[in-house]
């Protein structure tokens, strides 16, 4: 028994770490808002944006951490006793994440987010195939 509710418990507490954002892009030409979607679990997220009428799909996936942990020892006396500690250290500027998104034509958007960390908001910059630049706003979707 106990070898069956193992995986199913690991696959509950999984699906409950997800975490849905919220992307709003606006071009550097004009002041439209566009909108799209992520849902991140773990160390990636399944992306989706919609500009003019074309829906852009792809994963990102982070390239700098927003925390790094180490371990720091120092030793003192005659025999040179030793003790150490394990340290987590935040990112100040937030993880940094990299999205390769398509469109069923083949189009591409290619966005780089930073200030991301699990659960908080960040920003970035997205470009298209034809050079076109967006600011992007990402926020934690409210749950209702």
């Amino acid at each position: 028994m106990s070898r069956y509710l193992v995986p199913v418990c690991a696959t509950l507490l999984l699906a409950g770490c997800a975490s849905t954002y919220e992307l709003t892009l606006m071009p550097r030409t004009s002041g439209t808002l566009y909108y799209g979607e992520a849902v991140e679990t773990g160390s990636q997220a399944d992306v989706s944006v919609t500009i003019d009428k074309k829906t852009y799909t792809g994963t990102w996936v982070y390239s700098a951490p927003d925390r790094t942990t180490a371990f720091i020892s120092g030793g003192w006396g005659w025999r040179r006793a030793t003790i150490g500690s394990t340290v987590t250290v935040d990112n100040p500027t937030g993880g940094e994440a990299k999205a390769l998104l398509r469109a069923p034509d083949g189009s591409g958007l290619r966005c780089d987010f930073r200030g991301m960390a699990y659960g908080r908001t960040g920003g970035g910059i997205c470009q298209d195939d034809k050079g076109l630049l967006y600011d992007v706003q990402i926020r934690l979707k409210e749950r209702k």
